[in-house]
């Protein structure tokens, strides 16, 4: 009896593991470092984390090429490579919980302070023709998309080379937390983001 508790102890373990709720390690190593979203809500309570030096006033997105592009006054500023939606090279966003990246037009429309993901830019996903598009076919066109940084075992980037080669997040793009720290300090709430397939 006490052998069958054990091996069921041992068995919740480890779907606790798997499922996100243990403590995820990278090369052997636990990382226990969650991200201070104390220090980044009263950034933004104080608008303090836009620095004028680094303003971007365009993003553009290529999900083919995987990569995130930044404009001021026409010139590109920046560029980072990104990883997708699990699903995205299925096509366009549908609907909620198809893990795929939307392609159109939008806008930066919030900063968010997460202590499971480093920092987020949410975009106004779903638009008018998202939502059109959607209730056409029946479905519930979903939300919450955002640009955001890694999970909190790659809080120091050391796994960028992995998780940058995977498509891994619910529709969402994730850049390192390095180019998310520009996005973080370029970006206003408002800024459009075109997504191209």
């Amino acid at each position: 009896m006490k052998i069958k508790i054990a091996l069921a102890m041992v068995s919740i373990g480890a779907v606790f593991f798997m499922g996100g709720c243990g403590k995820p390690t990278f090369k052997g190593k636990a990382d226990n470092t969650p991200y201070e979203t104390r220090e980044c809500l009263k950034e933004l309570s104080r608008g303090a984390e836009i620095r004028q030096d680094m303003l971007i006033d365009k993003l553009v997105a290529y999900k083919g090429k995987r990569m995130l592009y930044g404009y001021k006054n026409g010139k590109k500023v920046f560029s980072s490579r990104m990883s997708l939606g699990k699903n995205c090279d299925k096509g366009d966003k549908m609907c909620a919980g198809d893990y795929r990246t939307p392609v159109g037009s939008y806008k930066i429309v919030r900063k968010k302070c997460d202590p499971r993901l480093y920092r987020s830019l949410m975009i106004s996903y779903p638009n008018a023709q998202d939502i059109a598009e959607a209730r056409a076919k029946g479905l519930n066109p979903g939300g919450y998309i955002t640009i955001h940084g890694q999970p909190k075992w790659n809080a120091d980037g050391r796994g960028d080379a992995y998780t940058l080669a995977h498509d891994w997040t619910e529709g969402c793009m994730a850049v390192p937390n390095k180019k998310m720290a520009q996005l973080w300090a370029g970006v206003r709430n408002g800024t459009p983001i075109t997504i191209h397939p």
